[in-house]
């Protein structure tokens, strides 16, 4: 059991301390539970209580408990309770008042940290982890909420969660694992698990075929042949235009002739994170049955330095027809992005959102806590804001004025791919805006947010939540 609790406590603690004879108050009045937000107290044997253990968890002021603080409270109750090796857990969270927040947010997000907890990778160690223990977890509301919508709320968190971990687990997966037919194969498997989804996969011949030079050419120094991966999700009527989002699968950069120095480049493998957000997202649209139509497009390629490589000053053609200089073969994944955003076009989307480890500019800028974000459209930029704000997978948006795009500007070809060393993020979106003028787009860069490096390193599954969040607010 785990209750909520405070300075003051809560009237769940309360119902329990004087079943066991004041133990909670003796506690917090002397000090070893001071509320703190976060902080947890495990107690054994209450007498009066049937729970083997209590544990009690700091809700810090209770007039300042947000959304970010509710879901860090929950987050540090599962870690402490995961330690427990705990079989059920129920959460008695009936006078938790989230001050943005209604019940329901409440009880999907429980779902949703749940998940995300109980993520373990193991896939390449020959010692496996010990399992996660707990095998339920209920949940006591408030009385006023409403039973069906409460669980509607705790499946939908718990879809929510296990897309986030798919991400996570494509992400982490090494790149002699996960290459670009990797990719493909698990988008034609959700294709077998999903009926709403159908999947097809253009080869490299497939896309030469229709002018993809500017793909091909981040492909051109690799064994491992690029794919151009269409999921489409039909939930509503045929004639329905779809919403499309467009993954950047680069599942290993070296950063090809323009080689990237040593340190930390097993990080690298990393780069495909867009993809791996596209490909759980169209999964947790299934799940969720949503009444729109979605298409998902991953375009996926390694890029090497060999002997058939692209080179600096070469000079590509685009599916637009635009011809591209590129002066820096580390710039490639504008260059995949492109071509698969003009093949985008043909389903006349009703938004065209691209997600894309793009630059290094946006970790310079903010660090590993928030998506940067361009559009050129502000109604889009504003909505997706605000999905990031009710999800928790935050985004900020840079401008994408056009006293930019003149540092794209080429002696030799009609666009370069870099703009220079200075406002990284924004040339790499405009270079992207030449090829979406007809749309209405967003690009979401994740280059910080996408992995966490050092001890903690591992892919984190965003913005998946972001995307569902959108996806869910729309209609056919």
């Amino acid at each position: 059991m785990v209750v909520w609790s405070k300075a003051v406590l809560s009237d769940e603690a309360s119902i329990i301390d004087s079943a066991a004879s004041k133990c909670i108050s003796k506690i917090t009045r002397a000090g070893d539970l001071t509320g703190k937000l976060g902080e947890t107290q495990i107690i054994h044997n209450l007498p009066g209580v049937q729970a083997r253990r209590v544990l009690l968890i700091g809700g810090g002021e209770k007039k300042k408990l947000t959304a970010k603080n509710a879901a860090k409270l929950l987050r540090s109750s599962l870690i402490a309770a995961g330690k427990l090796q705990a079989e059920k857990l129920h959460f008695a969270l009936g006078s938790l008042a989230v001050t943005d927040r209604d019940t329901n947010w409440l009880a999907a997000r429980l779902a949703q940290e749940t998940e995300a907890c109980s993520y373990r990778y193991d896939t390449t160690k020959s010692k496996k982890p010990k399992p996660v223990a707990t095998k339920a977890v209920s949940l006591a509301p408030a009385a006023s909420a409403r039973r069906n919508s409460l669980q509607a709320a705790l499946k939908a968190g718990q879809v929510v969660g296990k897309a986030i971990n798919r991400a996570r687990q494509l992400g982490n997966l090494p790149s002699n694992i996960c290459t670009p037919t990797f990719l493909a194969k698990q988008a034609n498997t959700l294709a077998e698990r999903q009926r709403s989804i159908t999947t097809k996969v253009l080869s490299e011949y497939q896309m030469a075929r229709l002018g993809m030079g500017s793909l091909l050419s981040v492909s051109a120094g690799s064994a491992e042949p690029a794919k151009l991966i269409v999921m489409q999700h039909k939930g509503a009527k045929a004639d329905s235009r779809p919403h499309v989002l467009v993954g950047k699968g680069i599942t290993f950069d070296t950063g090809g002739i323009s080689l990237k120095p040593g340190g930390a480049m097993d990080e690298m493998k990393f780069d495909m994170c867009g993809a791996a957000s596209v490909i759980a997202t169209m999964e947790c649209v299934a799940q969720l049955k949503l009444p729109i139509n979605v298409v998902g497009v991953v375009a996926t390629a390694e890029n090497m330095p060999g002997s058939r490589a692209t080179k600096p000053g070469d000079i590509v053609t685009s599916m637009s027809g635009k011809t591209i200089e590129i002066l820096n073969t580390d710039a490639e994944g504008r260059l995949v992005l492109c071509d698969a955003l003009s093949y985008a076009e043909r389903f006349k989307p009703r938004s065209l959102i691209d997600i894309a480890t793009l630059t290094g500019a946006a970790v310079a800028t903010f660090g590993g806590h928030v998506n940067a974000l361009l559009s050129n459209d502000d109604k889009l930029a504003a909505a997706l804001l605000d999905c990031g704000e009710q999800s928790l997978d935050r985004a900020w948006q840079l401008p994408l004025w056009e006293e930019y795009q003149s540092l794209l500007k080429s002696n030799f070809a009609d666009i370069a791919n870099i703009g220079g060393p200075r406002a990284g993020t924004i040339t790499a979106a405009c270079f992207l805006s030449r090829f979406t003028e007809k749309q209405k787009w967003a690009h979401l860069d994740i280059a910080g947010s996408a992995w966490h490096s050092g001890a903690q390193k591992g892919a984190t599954g965003r913005p998946v939540g972001l995307l569902v969040e959108y996806l869910s607010r729309q209609k056919a």
